[in-house]
């Protein structure tokens, strides 16, 4: 009569089989998490244009830092002038025309652009995310 219950070599192939699953699963899951994450830093990049169009319906020009967009949420002070998006995947970095070395002279009077910042800056499928006053949506520093 043969004994109830799993034999050694029984428990050791099912720890492989997960194994090999774990091992396949967890990179496409890592994949899966920096995608959509890529949404908060386009949220930013909206907001942000938002904020600059209202600025200059208001005051006939654009604002020349970003303090100026007085932009509130739970990573950012007011008036501070760093800008995190919600969850501080993405920081904000703006070019306006006119406005010194980091001026932005093609397609428009001013360039936003999404930094990759803490766990986002392992994607390196897409880069940082960027939009003009065009609404001209685009890719930088991907690699």
């Amino acid at each position: 009569m043969r004994a109830r219950g799993f034999t050694l070599i029984e428990l050791m192939v099912v720890v492989a089989v997960v194994g090999i699953l774990a091992a396949i699963a967890y990179p496409s899951y890592q994949t899966y998490v920096l995608r959509s994450n890529r949404s908060e830093g386009q949220a930013l990049l909206n907001e942000a244009a938002a904020r600059m169009e209202r600025f200059y319906a208001q005051n006939n020009a654009y604002p020349t830092a970003i303090s100026g967009l007085s932009i509130v949420n739970n990573k950012t002070a007011s008036g501070s002038t760093t800008v995190l998006s919600s969850s501080g995947y993405y920081q904000l970095s703006m070019a306006v025309n006119g406005t010194g070395t980091t001026a932005y002279t093609n397609n428009g009077p001013y360039l936003l652009t999404a930094i990759r910042s803490s766990i986002q800056t392992r994607d390196t499928i897409c880069g940082d995310l960027t939009l003009n006053a065009q609404g001209v949506r685009g890719l930088s520093n991907n690699s």
